[in-house]
């Protein structure tokens, strides 16, 4: 499968390297330009491009940057790019420590619907669950004991079914978690968000969680 990679930072870069050498065509992009990956392009074998190429080169886009630069990303990005793509987020909104305020989070609505918004396209949540390290090492055959699971939000049945498929070539359960309003139930903060459970608690954890933001997971409080 052709993959697109926008972002090459822990999780971006381990996903380049785990579906590369699954086998996996992937095409990297970065702000920076191609060059700049050129030393992952020869460890891994991807094929490092701009973000507009990348947008375009697979049946799955990977969208891993930060929130914050969410909106830096070329207008129209995907304009023009079949409907059939699948586009991924794997980012969580970190206000305090990275990302600064934006305020339509912070009104509730869920990260990756403003993602969605900011792209102009339709996107899935996953794997902003897992830590880097995990997703690298911890992969384990069907069925094998303690393999842990991720959900997956989004509103297309079958574009969930795909990326589900393609986590279980990378060693993990995928576990549908519903539309992508929906999808606050895997934030961070939340029962599920870097717990490491199987496919059980996983649904468990989803099922069990609150829309409310915790405290230290909210923006700074304004000063008027």
């Amino acid at each position: 499968m052709n993959i697109g990679i926008i972002g090459t930072g822990l999780i971006g870069g381990t996903l380049t390297r785990r579906l590369s050498k699954l086998g996996h065509k992937v095409f990297i992009a970065n702000s920076r330009g191609p060059e700049s990956l050129a030393e992952l392009a020869a460890e891994t074998g991807a094929t490092a491009v701009t973000v507009d190429e990348a947008a375009r080169s697979g049946e799955i886009v990977f969208v891993t940057i930060p929130e914050s630069n969410i909106p830096d990303l070329p207008k129209n990005l995907f304009d023009g790019v079949s409907p059939d793509v699948i586009v991924v987020d794997t980012g969580n909104y970190y206000p305090r420590e990275r990302d600064g305020r934006i305020d339509a989070i912070e009104d509730g609505m869920a990260e990756s619907r403003w993602v969605a918004n900011q792209l102009g396209r339709p996107v899935l949540k996953a794997i902003n669950t897992l830590y880097w390290r995990t997703l690298l090492d911890e992969g384990k055959p069907a069925g094998a004991p303690g393999r842990i699971a991720l959900p997956v939000a989004g509103d297309d049945e079958a574009h969930k079914a795909k990326v589900i498929r393609l986590l279980d070539q990378l060693g993990f359960d995928g576990i549908d978690a519903g539309r992508l309003d929906e999808s606050w139930r895997q934030q961070p903060a939340t029962p599920v968000y870097a717990a490491n459970l199987d496919a059980e608690g996983v649904r468990r954890a989803l099922s069990i969680a609150s829309p409310e933001r915790k405290p230290d997971f909210r923006a700074a409080p304004k000063i008027d």
